[in-house]
């Protein structure tokens, strides 16, 4: 196997992989947020719970924006933050009621998307799909988190 080429086709992949993020999400949000508020929500739904250095990291931001950001959704009561048991310094953020309804609600309407893209895929097809995203959560992205 050529390598190069190998990475090549990952580099492919991953580009390919934002341009469909981009076309599912694409007018999901709320007007009551902002783009960044919007990524960083969809991240703590899916990896809830976080830690503030977890945001930053994955959203390529600052601390302090990534802070400033995080007290502005918590003023809008769609997260919340909750000490650590074993560590009172740590404290983990999640969604609230009303940030867990606002990622439902778009990830509601990202899966109608999703399963449109997706219609003429025969059984086997999807079988390939589902086999081969395990692989790359597994081996590639590292995910632990079960869906």
């Amino acid at each position: 196997m050529d390598k190069k080429v190998f990475f090549q086709k990952f580099v492919s992949f991953t580009t390919a992989v934002l341009q469909v993020k981009h076309e599912l999400t694409k007018d999901i949000k709320s007007d009551a947020i902002t783009p960044v508020q919007y990524n960083i929500l969809e991240y703590i739904a899916v990896s809830q719970p976080v830690t503030l250095s977890e945001i930053s990291d994955c959203q390529h931001m600052s601390m302090p924006n990534t802070s400033r950001e995080l007290k502005k959704l918590t003023e809008k009561n769609l997260c919340e933050k909750v000490a650590v048991t074993e560590d009172r310094r740590k404290q983990y953020i999640r969604l609230s009621e009303e940030g867990q309804a606002i990622m439902d609600e778009a990830f509601n309407r990202i899966e109608v998307r999703f399963l449109q893209q997706i219609k003429d895929a025969s059984a086997e097809d999807l079988q390939e799909i589902e086999k081969a995203l395990d692989v790359l959560n597994s081996k590639v992205f590292h995910s632990n988190k079960s869906v």
